[in-house]
Parts: C-alpha cells; structure tokens; sequence
C-alpha cells in the first residue's frame, strides 16, 4: 500500500520536473528530449502499482497538505489511487510519450518547439490531477487546465485566423460546459459542506436531479456531445499531436470520466435515460457528418465524437466498467490514426484533403500498415484492441432493457464507422496517386517510425491484456441467441460491404448535378450555420431593429422633438388668430382702425 503511494508520487514528481526546470533555466536546446525521457521513465514506474494493485486489490489515498479551510470544509491537496486511476494514468503515460516522440519530428522546423512540448507536458500533467483528485476543487483545476491548455495548443498557430476561432470556439463552448461543474459543486457544498469525493459518493442525503444535470452538461461540453460538439471537430486547427493527444487520452474523455466518477449518484433511471438517448443521438449525427468529409483529420474527429457518444450509451445501460474500457482501448488506436495522419500530411506537403492523395500503400508501408490496423481496431474487428470494448458494448445493448429507438441508431452508427474508415484507406492508400508528382515522400525517420510502432502493438494487444484484468462491475447477460452475439459482427461487415459499393460508385461515376441528400452530412447537419450564422444574425437585426424603433423613432424623434414641434404648433394656432382667410384680416383691419379716431378725439 506503503509503494503504491510512494512510487504514484515519484512518477507524478518526474513528471512535474522538467517543466520547474524550464522555468529556472535558459539552456532549454534538449528540453523535448529531457520531457521525453521523463514521461517514459513516468510511464514504467507506473506500471509498479498497477500490477501491485492487481495482484492485492488494494487502492489508496494520499492526502499531504492541507490547502485552506472553509468552513465547516478543509480544502487538501489529496489523490485517489483507485482502479480508474491506476489503469488510466499509464494508458495516458504510454499514449503522451509515443505523441512526444512524434512531435519532435512532426514539428522539427518550428521555433518555438520547445514550448509547444511544454505546453503538450502541462496538458498531460493537468489531466493526471483530473483523473487522479480525490475532492472536486482538485478535480476543478485539472478540468479548467486541461481547457486552459487546449485553447493555447488548438490556436498555436495564432497567425491563422481559423486556429483564433476555433481555440475560442473551444474554450466558449467548454465554458458552457463549466457552468453545469460548478452548479454541481456549489450544491454539494451547499447541501453536503464537502467536497469529498467519497463523502459525496456515500452520503445518505437525496441528491437532487439539478448537481445531476448540471455533472451531464459538464460532460457534454467536454466530451462534445450533441449540442455542444461543434468544437471539437474545429480543433483539427491545431497540430497534429495536438489532434492526438486532444481526442485520445486527455481533454474529451475528462467529460466521460466525470461521470463515471460519479456513477453512484446518477445510478437512477432518469439520469440514465438522458445519458442513454444524448449519447446515442451523438453517436449518430456524428457518425452521418464524417460520412462526406473530405479532411483526414476531420473524419477522425468526428469517430472521436462518435465514440465518446458510445462511451455515454454504455453509461446510459448500466455499465460504467465497460465505458471506462473503451476510453483505455479507444486511446491507442485513435492516437495511431492522429499520428498516421500527421505523417500523410507532413509527406504530402500540409495537403488534408483525401480526394488529393490515393496510391500511398506503396511509398508508405509502415503508415499504410499503422492506419489500417487502426481503423480495423476502431470499427470493431475480432481480436483487434477495440472488439473487446466495442462488441461487449453492443452486446450488453442487445440484451439490457433499454428503449429500443437508442439501440437502432447506435447500431446504424456502427455500420457507418466502418464505412468512413474503410473510406480513407480507399481514398489515401489505394488506386492511383493523385498528389503532385514532385512531392517527395518518405517515413524514414526513427522519430515518426517508432511511436506509430509502439501505438500500433498497443492496437493489437492492449485490449486482450485489459480485458482479463477489469473485473465487469454489473456482469452481463452470457446467454443470447447467435443473432444478437453476432450482430455487432453483421452490422460492421454491411457497413463495409455498402463503403466498397459506395466508394465504387463515387470513384467511376461522376454525378451530373450536386447530390442534395450529401448536403446534410456535408453541412455538418446545418448546425454551425444555424447556431453559428443564423441565431448571431437574428439576433443582431432584431436588436437592431428593436433599438432603431424603440430608441430612434420614439424616443429620439416623437419623445422629443416631434413632440416639442406638435405643442409649439398647437400653442401658436391656438393664440394666434392667423388663420389664412382675408375676410378676417379686413374685419380685424376695419375693427382696429377707428380705435386711433376715438382715442384721438378724447
């Protein structure tokens, strides 16, 4: 127990050194390199209390400094060594370091290199204390780090108008999200007087559905649910480890993890039931909206999308193990595909688009290789890292009790993973090159090759090795008919049939007129031209409007001076006997006149 804590402590101090380093020094020519080490050598020490963890079952709190009382609460710097911890950090330790390795390559030619690996160390660091807190203002600060440093990372390149936009686009929508956190947390201490995770977790006191509701909207401005997932697709501004390490095991599984964190309190059938259709609903739409996608790394967001709306699902059926399962499996093969991008776009001279690619298998072999394992494991293949998340999943769906409107769609979005993905090894790998002829690739380069190689054994062998070591905390339904056991099965093998037919069809024939049916999953189902464009342009004309006719016309113009001209007009044809007729001037003339007569005579 004694070790566990100890070592979780030395690797969370390794870590945390560069970057102090950094701070104290000018001599920053290795810092990518001493960053590197620090999160391998990180990484192995971390294993030691997970297996130790595995072999004993102990878990374990440390709780080292008292930070600040508020009364009646004692605020601590306190970390949570449990199963989801423990698992977790090294999966992200092993993701960051191949990422760090990549980026040292990816981003050679950039000069300040050294901070962009600092601030990809500080991400990391950020959701270490995320996954790791032990009470909800620790939580707190790894949740607003790891938005703080995705906005910074996202908008790196801060030339480019598009990377300004969608680093705030980020950090507005994530705020959105921040605003569900903090009702919560301010709730628990109002109803509570803690902030303790446990105490929380295990208080007798009714928790209200407003903190509940408020925890489901943090998630869904992190993890990019539907309603607040137009962000995470803009973030592909950003570098390509930016993308990797974003979308695999830092920043959009945080929202994920929060709720299973606290499972125990959203364990009611309301809270499930919300989890259940908004992780479906987004599991589809973004399924349908990478459909059409041109941008490699556009089509890989948006499975990510899809995949954190699985993950909710399976929150939403019961089973928080299983989610937590497909956040540790999804990291490595969603990393790989960044990587495998990133490598494409960097040969191809920053060129994103897939129709401009084709015919890479053979100047590419190790990337072509990496990207199609990968997107094998992301659609669900047998004995790949992600059949053994992904079909429990849909297995468990098929045999709970759950509506039956949510199990179609998440079926009919499996299907379609396997047609986006199969569509980009279509497009980049196979047929004819159609990049420019002078464009000289190679992956040569022991930077590039060995984090996609690390990656890729972490797609083949990682969910076999975790799948005998996390224990199902609701053990599923073992008996079904062959149907439902094969159906996750027979939905992705329809998907790729229909993606052969449809690249087929889309490779050979071209259509006469735009096809108007593609314009919803091209448009990203009119969402960003309906809150983005529409709503801000409604708003604007109304308030225009409404101003120029409340403020112009009636208090500017009749208030004030069509009000002062209408009495001044009233009060002097009033007062005056001017009235424009001649007959009235002779008799006033004629009445005036002998009045001088008279008084002379007097």
């Amino acid at each position: 127990m004694n070790m566990i804590t100890s070592i979780s402590l030395l690797y969370l101090l390794i870590l945390v050194m560069p970057a102090l380093w950094s701070i104290t020094t000018t001599k920053t020519d290795k810092l990518a390199n001493y960053i590197s080490y620090s999160i391998k050598y990180s990484f192995f020490l971390s294993l030691i209390p997970l297996l130790i963890y595995f072999h004993s079952g102990y878990e374990s709190t440390i709780t080292n400094w008292h930070w600040i009382s508020i009364q009646p609460t004692n605020l601590m710097m306190s970390f949570k060594l449990d199963f989801y911890s423990l698992l977790f950090m090294p999966v992200a330790l092993y993701v960051t370091w191949s990422i760090m390795e990549f980026s040292t390559w990816y981003m050679h030619s950039d000069p300040n290199l050294n901070q962009f690996i600092k601030y990809l160390l500080i991400f990391l660091i950020t959701m270490m204390i995320l996954v790791s807190a032990n009470n909800l203002m620790q939580l707190f600060i790894g949740w607003e780090g790891v938005g703080i440093m995705s906005f910074l990372l996202i908008g790196w390149w801060f030339g480019r108008s598009d990377a300004n936009t969608a680093a705030l686009q980020a950090i507005l929508y994530n705020r959105i999200g921040d605003i569900g956190l903090i009702l919560a947390m301010s709730w628990f201490m109002w109803k509570l007087n803690s902030w303790d995770l446990k105490f929380i977790l295990t208080a007798n006191t009714p928790i209200s559905s407003l903190p509940l509701l408020g925890l489901i909207l943090a998630a869904t401005g992190k993890s990019a649910q539907f309603g607040l997932h137009p962000w995470l697709p803009s973030a592909m501004e950003g570098p390509t480890p930016v993308s990797a390490l974003l979308h695999s095991s830092t920043m959009v599984v945080a929202g994920v993890f929060l709720l299973i964190r606290f499972y125990p309190i959203l364990d009611n059938s309301m809270m499930k039931t919300l989890m259940l259709c908004l992780g479906s609903l987004t599991t589809l739409f973004t399924a349908i909206c990478a459909l059409t996608q041109n941008d490699i790394k556009k089509i890989v967001a948006f499975s990510t999308s899809s995949q954190l709306g699985l993950m909710v699902v399976t929150l939403g059926i019961g089973q928080p193990y299983l989610a937590f399962l497909h956040i540790c499996t999804h990291a490595f093969f969603k990393a790989m595909l960044f990587l495998c991008s990133g490598s494409i776009i960097h040969s191809l001279n920053d060129e994103q688009d897939i129709r401009k690619m084709g015919g890479l298998a053979k100047a590419m072999p190790l990337t072509t290789t990496a990207l199609t394992i990968g997107s094998l494991a992301l659609v669900g293949t047998p004995f790949l890292t992600g059949f053994y998340s992904k079909d429990l999943i849909i297995e468990t769906m098929n045999t709970s009790y759950t509506n039956a409107w949510a199990l179609i769609i998440t079926l009919i979005a499996t299907s379609m993973t396997a047609m986006y993905s199969l569509r980009i090894i279509f497009f980049a790998f196979m047929g004819n090159p159609r990049f420019l002829p002078l464009v000289l690739i190679n992956e040569s380069s022991p930077s590039m090759i060995n984090p996609i190689k690390r990656l890729m054994a972490g797609s083949i062998f990682a969910g076999y090795l975790m799948t005998n070591l996390i224990p199902p905390i609701t053990i599923p339904q073992m008996t079904m008919p062959p149907t439902l056991k094969m159906a996750a099965l027979l939905v992705t093998i329809t998907g790729l049939v229909l993606a052969l037919e449809l690249n087929n069809l889309t490779l050979n024939l071209t259509p006469k007129s735009p096809n108007s049916y593609h314009n919803f999953s091209t448009m990203l189902g009119f969402y960003p031209t309906i809150m983005h464009r529409l709503l801000p342009l409604k708003n604007l004309t109304t308030s225009q409007k409404t101003a120029f006719k409340a403020l112009d016309l009636v208090w500017l113009e009749y208030s004030l001076p069509k009000l002062l001209s209408y009495f001044n007009s009233l009060a002097s044809s009033i007062t005056s006997d001017q009235k424009g007729m001649i007959k009235m001037y002779f008799m006033s003339f004629l009445l005036t006149l002998p009045i001088p007569l008279i008084l002379a005579m007097n």
